[in-house]
């Protein structure tokens, strides 16, 4: 059974339960564990956490490689440390803000992502030019919800977000969202129901790309 270790780079375990429970959801045939970076900040929200982050995250690599992870996840829409953590891996590495970009253009849409806070937003949309994704991307949009009141979720959450995809459909044309917060992962069936439209969550994305990679190295041999 192929294993996939979850890490998640903030400090708050409750958060890690749910990104779990949603990668197990989406690849029940898999074996997948998650990790909490305790030495994070609670939830990340712009750049700042993000860089307060890095350290722990890069340190639970090897515990998740000691462990027998065959590939690795950052559970954070930024894809916070991706770059630092595919350097010292000896496995795939993917982040669910990368691995949501990559679903969207194999479907061959145009997107919109739906985030958090605005602070999160510069962070995102970097990302997506970086990674060479900035054709098909028609909007970054902030719902204003803080990261950990997303995670919790509950009827007002899910109406704030359906509300805003909704925006990024009408006015932005989006043929698809992406829900730019590894907390709405629990809250994608709802949100889909509520809004009628297609949209991909990084963990999901994640998960199904992750274990393409694991299966895709070991027939070549890598």
């Amino acid at each position: 059974m192929i294993h996939l270790a979850f890490i998640n780079p903030n400090s708050t375990e409750a958060m890690t339960d749910n990104i779990v429970a949603a990668a197990r959801a989406a690849l029940p045939a898999a074996r997948i564990t998650g990790a909490t970076n305790t030495d994070g900040p609670p939830a990340i929200q712009g750049a700042a956490d993000g860089e307060a982050a890095i350290a722990g995250l890069l340190a639970r690599i090897p515990k998740a490689r000691a462990g027998g992870a065959q590939a690795i996840v950052i559970a954070c829409f930024d894809d916070t440390g991706l770059a630092e953590a595919q350097g010292i891996a000896d496995c795939p590495v993917l982040g669910i803000g990368q691995s949501a970009y990559l679903m969207a253009a194999t479907l061959g849409v145009r997107f919109s992502v739906v985030t958090s806070t605005a602070a999160s937003v510069p962070v995102i949309a970097g990302n997506i030019r970086a990674q060479g994704f900035g054709g098909r991307c028609a909007s970054v949009r902030a719902c204003g919800l803080p990261v950990l009141e997303i995670d919790a979720g509950g009827a007002a959450v899910c109406a704030r977000l359906a509300e805003e995809i909704a925006l990024a459909r009408d006015r932005d044309g989006a043929a698809t969202v992406v829900l730019g917060c590894a907390g709405m992962a629990a809250l994608a069936p709802e949100l889909t129901a509520r809004t009628g439209m297609r949209l991909i969550d990084g963990v999901a994305a994640a998960a199904h790309l992750a274990r393409a990679a694991v299966d895709f190295t070991a027939r070549e041999g890598g």
